[in-house]
């Protein structure tokens, strides 16, 4: 299947060094190599930028000129595609883009959704895979409740019953964005690592670069990074417990959901 990355940062933030270790699974240390993206939300509002590729990341030239990018954000969204329902192609690439309630929405999935979701009168998938129809699915509930994209509590409720539902289905692991707040859910397997003062040096697993955050960052800097896998050796991340699922804002987490415990 896929892998996920995301940032969640308290100032604009690039993840060059985070997409660079997730490139090199997309082909060269992993089997990940039907496609790849990355959305970065401009920060204050001004809009998200998408690259997509349907060629393996670790070998696109685009990818490693995106890798070379100061695309600085407070939300960032990468994906690594390795197809299980849809064909290889541009379309099908994640991230996945919508605008609800008059902002941007971007949308990267892991997993597999068996059988086809009831489609709605706005939202319809461009592409066909299960995710794509999945972040429509979502889409056409949060406008049948009829809430506010300013309400974040209950939105992450809605968020988090619509994941449950598509958890239920199959496999979903998920992040979504409106580049102020990131939303990650996980089904069976995501982790995540907040990096904040006092910084150290982070080495990736897939890649021979080491980087000392402490010349690169403020004492006031607080960044998260949720990934599929961990990206680096020698840091402390966090596995996601199957249900959980976190609102992040300013790389904080603002609202925790726990899965019930089933005795």
């Amino acid at each position: 299947m896929c892998e996920l990355l995301a940032l969640s940062a308290n100032t604009p933030t690039d993840m060059t060094f985070s997409f660079r270790g997730l490139a090199r699974r997309g082909g060269a240390t992993g089997d990940h190599g039907d496609g790849w993206g990355l959305a970065s939300f401009a920060p204050q509002g001004g809009g998200v930028t998408i690259y997509r590729e349907k060629e393996p990341a670790a070998f696109c030239p685009l990818a490693a000129r995106v890798a070379d990018l100061d695309l600085k954000a407070h939300c960032s969204i990468a994906h690594i595609r390795k197809a299980t329902m849809g064909e290889v192609a541009l379309e099908n690439c994640h991230p996945f883009h919508r605008r609800w309630g008059g902002q941007d929405w971007v949308f990267a999935h892991n997993g597999d959704i068996p059988g086809e979701l009831p489609t709605g009168p706005t939202y319809r998938p461009e592409g066909s895979t299960d995710s794509e129809a999945a972040f429509c699915w979502i889409l056409e509930s949060l406008s049948a409740a009829g809430l506010s994209p300013y309400d974040e509590e209950a939105l992450s409720d809605q968020l988090v019953r619509c994941s449950n539902d598509l958890a239920g289905k199959g496999i979903f692991n998920c992040l979504i964005s409106n580049g102020a707040w990131l939303f990650a859910y996980a089904s069976t397997k995501l982790h995540t690592l907040t990096r904040r003062a006092p910084f150290t040096t982070a080495t990736l697993a897939d890649d021979d670069l080491t980087v000392d955050f402490s010349k690169l960052t403020t004492p006031d800097d607080v960044v998260t990074i949720v990934s599929t896998a961990p990206l680096t050796t020698n840091e402390l991340w966090r596995a996601l417990e199957p249900g959980e699922a976190l609102l992040l804002n300013a790389g904080e987490v603002i609202r925790h959901h726990r899965a019930a415990v089933r005795n």
